[in-house]
């Protein structure tokens, strides 16, 4: 598969700074949600890389660090839980992709966004369904943003050892429920999902 295909259109349409985005934790009834941003070199061309979740953790740290190595410019946005909360996770992962826009040091021209458009902004943006398969960009935002808040969650699972966040990283397994379950809910749920609400 060419991973580079939507950057090429792009740089054939004349942009010149292509920024990929793409956020980890949207589902998870736990810790924040992540986004990451990466522009890339024109030539750059990282095989093997895709979707975060279609790696394993050994290939994501190898690619996390030579993206943060090789990368023209990494940018990440982290949104809390109590965030969360109160503007809803749509609203919460469009903010954490405009920080992570926000923390780059380029200037993108143009977006690469796995599956979401970005409100209220001028830069021209594509969305890509599946698009950390389909573009390289978008997969190494994909890493960046999966890698940091996996970290995130080791720390959260030393400060709450009980509800096992080294596992399941806040995703909502059986073992998350039972914990649940048993202890209710501890300060980094996300309070208005269902599923915390039913358990906690």
């Amino acid at each position: 598969m060419d991973r580079t295909l939507f950057e090429r259109i792009g740089f054939e349409q004349g942009f010149q700074r292509i920024a990929g985005l793409d956020e980890a934790g949207r589902g998870p009834l736990a810790g924040p949600v992540v986004a990451a941003a990466v522009i890339l070199p024109k030539d750059l061309v990282l095989p093997g890389l895709r979707d975060s979740k279609k790696l394993t953790v050994l290939q994501r740290e190898r690619f996390f660090e030579e993206i943060n190595r090789r990368a023209a410019a990494v940018g990440v946005g982290i949104v809390d839980p109590e965030v969360i909360d109160r503007i809803n996770i749509l609203k919460a992962t469009h903010l954490a992709m405009t920080r992570a826009l926000a923390h780059l040091t380029v200037t993108p021209d143009y977006l690469l966004i796995d599956a979401l458009t970005l409100p209220g902004l001028q830069t021209p943006q594509k969305a890509l369904i599946r698009g950390d398969d389909l573009s390289q960009t978008i997969a190494a935002a994909s890493v960046i943003a999966k890698v940091t808040r996996d970290r995130l969650m080791l720390e959260y699972d030393r400060l709450y050892p009980e509800y096992h966040f080294r596992s399941h990283k806040g995703y909502g397994t059986a073992e998350h429920l039972d914990a649940l379950d048993h202890f209710g809910p501890c300060p980094i749920h996300r309070m208005t999902f269902r599923r915390v609400r039913a358990d906690g």
